[in-house]
């Protein structure tokens, strides 16, 4: 079968890339504003890592809820209802002054924008053939360090002349742009008037992959696959957050960066890290279509990029604030890339019907660890003013992931979830 050259598939997956833009333009400006924040409302350490951590929490849990209603009511009117809610909480810090209220409005934040993930990948698995997720996968997911460029570009231009609250309005009207569009645009395969039926039979020309019954997600938990997929969340996505919030502070403790100086580092990790996003996602789809198996590409991808990440434990003993930008900046994109197939083995592993479950129960893995990692580098902060043991940590994580995920799922076989479980 001829593939489509440039189909409107390609246009849902350029939705999904703004609104993962907006998605972390909305989260990480209170990382970019936490030392003048810090100094400005005298947080201790700990108080800020408790404050992101509400985030995570309430991630967490919304990440089982989200992959649940988004597999019942479908992604078009789920994101549509998280994109207001998240968009409402991030305005909503412009209004607090105290940790108490900071931690609440991170708590509503991370509610509305758990349905992201599941709602993107769960796209793709619907609009995508297998071949091709892992490239629209790392595409959207690109979005993450867009957003992660664009902030730190706008927000200290608009705190140094209007004042902070007024960055956190700013990019929190950003939502309800991108809903007209989402809601303009979107559709079903099935549904979308744009699409030729030559593209639609693309989109589904993966044999043996029908529609199935929603899974409930306690009965997910019965299989190795899901677990394989979680532990892959579980130890990865700590590191991200760890830089998304913790970045800007370290280069402000160790080398004396200050909000209008955080741009050029920060956008060189981001840069680097897009290009991790896309590449990754392209290396295993790319070794699928020149005769690899599933299995030996996403493995392979993993595992070079576990091992470029290794070397992010040195970052605390760079010579110069730029030696260590670029000891990040290849972690961030080796992440990425990770990122980008760990997500697509939730589709390949899973029938449609269960995806956003199965990244529901992952991101929960994920977001749980990282209300543990930020709680942890907080008091560790506190206590020693040492960024030594948490980078450490950064950089043994995913091969350690690699390891377990391997054990678990050896060969990546689809889980047979239409058939009873028997205990």
């Amino acid at each position: 079968m001829s593939r489509p050259p440039l189909g409107y598939r390609w246009t849902v997956c350029a939705l999904l890339f703004v609104v993962t833009t907006i998605n972390y333009i909305d989260r990480q400006v209170l990382g970019i504003l936490a030392p003048t924040l810090q100094r400005e409302l005298h947080w201790s350490e700990s108080q800020y890592g408790d404050i992101v951590s509400w985030f995570s929490l309430v991630y967490a849990f919304g990440f089982l809820a989200a992959g649940r209603a988004l597999d019942r009511v479908g992604v078009r009117r789920g994101f549509a209802v998280a994109v207001v809610a998240w968009s409402i909480a991030a305005i909503g810090h412009a209004f607090a002054r105290t940790a108490a209220g900071f931690s609440a409005a991170r708590a509503l934040l991370g509610l509305g924008e758990s349905a992201n993930f599941p709602g993107a990948i769960k796209t793709v698995a619907e609009w995508f053939p297998k071949r091709e997720r892992a490239l629209a996968t790392g595409i959207f997911n690109a979005g993450t360090n867009t957003g992660a460029i664009v902030t730190p570009l706008v927000v200290p231009w608009i705190v140094l002349t209007w004042g902070w609250p007024w960055a956190f309005i700013a990019t929190g009207s950003l939502g309800f742009l991108w809903l007209v569009l989402w809601l303009a645009l979107y559709r079903s395969p099935e549904a979308q008037p744009r699409l030729t039926p030559d593209e639609l039979a693309h989109i589904r020309s993966d044999s043996g992959e029908e529609a199935e019954s929603v899974v409930p997600w306690i009965r997910l938990l019965s299989y190795r696959q899901t677990w394989a997929f979680a532990v892959g969340k579980l130890l990865a996505d700590p590191i991200w957050w760890f830089y998304l919030y913790w970045l800007p502070k370290f280069l402000d403790a160790q080398y004396g960066i200050r909000l209008a100086q955080l741009a050029a580092p920060l956008i060189v990790v981001y840069l680097v890290a897009d290009v991790g996003s896309v590449g990754g996602g392209w290396l295993s789809s790319a070794l699928i279509k020149h005769g690899w198996t599933v299995n030996r590409a996403r493995k392979t991808a993993l595992l070079a990029m576990a091992l470029l990440i290794v070397p992010t434990a040195f970052a605390p003993l760079a010579g110069s604030m730029w030696a260590a930008v670029a000891i990040v900046s290849v972690a961030a994109a080796a992440h990425q890339a990770w990122s980008a197939n760990v997500y697509t083995l939730a589709s390949d592993m899973f029938p449609r019907a269960a995806v956003g479950s199965v990244v529901g129960i992952g991101a929960f893995a994920g977001a749980m660890g990282g209300v543990l990692f930020q709680r942890v580098t907080g008091r560790i902060l506190q206590a020693t003013g040492s960024y030594t043991p948490i980078f450490a940590v950064c950089g043994l994580a995913y091969i350690t992931a690699w390891g377990i995920l391997h054990l678990l799922a050896p060969r990546l076989e689809p889980a047979t979830v239409a058939e009873p479980v028997r205990v």
